[in-house]
């Protein structure tokens, strides 16, 4: 009977496919803004890793200890006039290695008559005190960043901004083979699982990331840096003498320690002065690389677009990772400076026994009672300087030498 109804009145059906076809139209025409409404929006999918994330550990690691060794050998004289001007302020005295009776009879032997005992042979305000010329202690003493250039090239000779370098790569190698391809894995990891789990919680990721790599790293290669600090720190007082190296240093350290211990307590203790001053280390390195890297991130992904995204070529790459870890870099170390002071403070204390007690808010407190705010900062420029082309020249060469293993594949 239905079926004779639209025989008998085909104007029905007829109808009735119009006004079908009109709201099939009207929905493919509405489609697009209604997906456009945030309420009506499908839930995000979690980020996809792209090809270049599925690199391996052993390439990451490549790329990360290139970048290293590259960064160490351009930025180390920064690194010893930071660690000069500290040490200075932590009262170590600076002076010609020739100053003492007891230098100058090894260096000339008995019959020594003259000396010209002068920070440089320009100097002017050097004065004879009976056969000897030497310069008052304010030639030693230094003032600034650049001062500490000059006098140790002018002193000690060029090759002495280089002082530690061999540390600085026997560090930085493994430190950074460890912290940026832990920092990638960590990364990804974490943005896949709050992406899941709290996607509220994803713009907090390279801060977790962050500190948790840095830790990691710093904890396995401390001994490392306490040798490179004190390598820095110290001059030379014998003539002729090869300045001790990672291994004499360390050693030197711990036979200091042991032979002002009682017996029992020499093995654990001699040890254990390796890893003093890793609590301050750790205050340091942990926001900085909390700080570094909250910032880095943003930075680099909003630099990236502006140069053609997951297209850009190698130059784009190089160059937005070398501005975001610049800018990163120079940030997070000037806000880390005074626990970067009390760590040096801490590597450089000779005294066993304070060297064992000592903690990171004492010496803090010590640093602000005896120079206030400007003690907290000492060495800020320096620091500044090397940190900025430091962190932008590792991420970027460790970036590019990625996007490189990636193109090839």
């Amino acid at each position: 009977m239905v079926d004779s109804e639209r025989v008998q009145n085909p104007w029905i059906a007829s109808s009735s496919d119009q006004v079908a076809s009109i709201s099939q139209a009207e929905l493919n025409a509405q489609a697009p803004l209604l997906l456009e409404s945030p309420s009506l929006q499908p839930p995000p999918s979690p980020p996809q890793s792209s090809d270049a994330n599925k690199l391996g550990i052993g390439e990451r690691a490549f790329s990360a200890a290139g970048a290293a060794f590259i960064s160490a050998i351009i930025v180390n004289p920064l690194d010893v006039a930071k660690t000069r001007l500290q040490a200075q302020a932590a009262g170590v005295a600076y002076s010609h290695r020739l100053s003492n009776m007891t230098s100058r009879m090894a260096c000339f032997g008995p019959n020594m008559m003259f000396a010209d005992l002068r920070c440089s042979p320009s100097c002017s305000r050097a004065g004879i005190h009976g056969t000897i010329s030497l310069c008052p202690p304010e030639c030693f003493r230094y003032k600034g960043t650049f001062d500490v250039l000059y006098k140790v090239v002018q002193q000690e000779g060029f090759s002495r901004l280089w002082r530690g370098t061999n540390a600085g790569l026997a560090l930085a190698i493994p430190t950074v083979g460890i912290y940026l391809p832990c920092y990638d894995l960590f990364r990804n990891w974490l943005e896949e699982f709050t992406a899941r789990s709290a996607p509220m919680t994803t713009p907090y990721v390279p801060l977790v990331a962050g500190s948790l790599s840095r830790s990691l790293a710093c904890a396995t290669c401390y001994p490392i840096e306490l040798a490179r600090t004190r390598m820095q720190a110290f001059q030379e007082t014998q003539v002729g003498k090869k300045p001790p190296g990672v291994f004499q240093t360390l050693v030197g350290v711990v036979s200091h320690v042991k032979g002002s211990n009682s017996p029992p307590q020499n093995t654990w203790q001699g040890y254990r002065v390796l890893w003093t001053g890793m609590g301050a280390q750790l205050a340091r390195d942990v926001p900085f690389s909390a700080i570094c890297w909250s910032i880095l991130e943003p930075t680099r992904r909003k630099l990236l677009s502006l140069v053609g995204g997951d297209d850009a070529n190698a130059l784009g790459v190089l160059g937005a990772n070398f501005s975001a870890g610049f800018v990163a870099g120079t940030l997070a170390a000037g806000a880390t400076c005074p626990l970067d002071v009390a760590k040096t403070r801490r590597q450089i204390e000779r005294d066993p026994v304070r060297q064992l007690r000592m903690t990171t808010r004492q010496t803090l407190m010590e640093v602000w009672r005896d120079g206030g705010m400007k003690g907290l900062f000492t060495g800020l420029g320096p620091r500044i300087g090397r940190a900025g082309p430091s962190v932008g020249i590792v991420v970027s060469f460790y970036e590019v030498v990625k996007f490189a293993l990636h193109s090839q594949r």
